[in-house]
C-alpha cells in the first residue's frame, strides 16, 4: 500500500487500515522513528484496556526481591 505525504506533510491512511485498527476520527497515535522507519501506534483509553489480562497466571510472578 502506498500513500503521499502532501505539501502540508499530512498523510491519510487507507480506509481498509482505519477499519481494521478501528481508528475513530481524532483519535491520537504515537509516532515512532527506529531505524529509518515511521511507526504509527494508536492510542486508547485505559478503561478500553481494562480486564486485558484476565485469566493471566500470575503464581510464577517475580518480586523485587528476587532480582539481583
Amino acid at each position: 500500500m502506498e500513500i503521499t505525504i502532501s505539501s502540508k506533510y499530512q498523510v491519510v491512511l487507507p480506509r481498509a487500515i482505519r477499519e481494521r485498527l478501528k481508528l475513530q476520527p481524532q483519535q491520537k497515535l504515537t509516532v515512532l522513528e527506529k531505524d529509518g522507519k515511521i511507526i504509527l501506534i494508536p492510542q486508547v483509553k485505559l478503561e478500553f484496556l481494562r480486564g486485558i489480562a484476565r485469566g493471566a497466571n500470575v503464581s510464577d510472578y517475580r518480586d523485587k526481591r528476587d532480582r539481583y
